[in-house]
């Protein structure tokens, strides 16, 4: 959860530098090459079968295309990197109330309660932001990338288990990479400036976050469930707020925290057992 919120600040600190899309379809292009070319060094399968590319492909297209687009498109749209940690932190409460849809589980009372608890808390959060010039392209771009990342949560944990790590991460990455690429050129935002800040988030935003955060987050789906894996998602708006004060000096203020701990609770509440 430290790399993964190191995400939204990463973001912020490369985007002034390159369009949203050209950014992130060249980032994950480089970490599709990247995992092919450890697969091929660890000898682990890299032809793991139509089937397996095609819902690799959709899992991507979710998590990489959907949530990575989405938050990219908010925060250079103007949204805070700590407002856009929060909003897709609400990716637990939707795992879970999709979860109950798709396996027909029961909701308790509590998580009710918590379902509630949860929005009043991402109300609180965004409230300030309401004040600002923030447009509503934003606001829909992250409301995309909740959706995707909480249907690449199901997707994987539904279809993904049996389809090996490297490779299969490769091709989500691969399929994405050029479905932003596509996006990049039909809204005619390919620019691309090469100063030294946005190599910095570049090389980090491929490292720690495409290989190392992407490859811990799938590693985790396949070994526990997708309501336990998301519960830590609640961690992130507290690490990400305080990375975007230091670094760019967003504040968050008291109605801001008071949002982020009730937030926390109403995803408690909907995941404990």
């Amino acid at each position: 959860m430290l790399l993964w919120s190191t995400g939204f600040v990463g973001a912020k600190y490369g985007l002034p530098y390159a369009d949203p899309f050209v950014f992130l379809s060249v980032r994950i292009l480089i970490a599709a090459f990247i995992l092919f070319v450890i697969a091929l060094v660890l000898k682990l399968p890299i032809s793991i079968g139509a089937s397996a590319i095609r819902r690799s492909s959709l899992i991507g297209f979710f998590l990489h295309a959907c949530y990575l687009g989405g938050v990219f498109f908010s925060i250079s749209k103007g949204l805070p990197a700590g407002v856009a940690a929060v909003v897709t932190s609400l990716q637990p409460v939707l795992v879970s109330l999709m979860a109950v849809k798709i396996l027909g589980e029961q909701l308790k009372a509590k998580q009710v309660a918590g379902l509630v608890i949860g929005l009043i808390g991402v109300v609180l959060v965004l409230g300030p932001t309401f004040e600002q010039d923030i447009p509503a392209s934003s606001v829909i771009g992250i409301l995309i990338a909740l959706i995707g990342s909480t249907t690449a949560t199901l997707l994987q944990k539904k279809f993904g288990t049996d389809v090996p790590l490297i490779s299969g991460t490769a091709y989500q990455y691969l399929a994405s990479g050029l479905i932003l690429a596509i996006a990049a050129v039909a809204t005619s935002g390919t620019r691309i400036q090469w100063s030294g800040q946005f190599i910095v988030a570049f090389v980090w935003l491929i490292g720690g976050i495409s290989v190392g955060a992407i490859l811990l987050l799938l590693w985790l789906l396949n070994t526990g469930s997708a309501a336990s894996v998301s519960s830590l998602f609640y961690l992130v708006p507290p690490a990400t707020a305080v990375e975007a004060f230091l670094l760019f000096g967003e504040k968050v203020n008291t109605q801001g925290f008071l949002g982020i701990g009730v937030t926390a609770l109403g995803v408690w509440l909907v995941i404990a057992n």
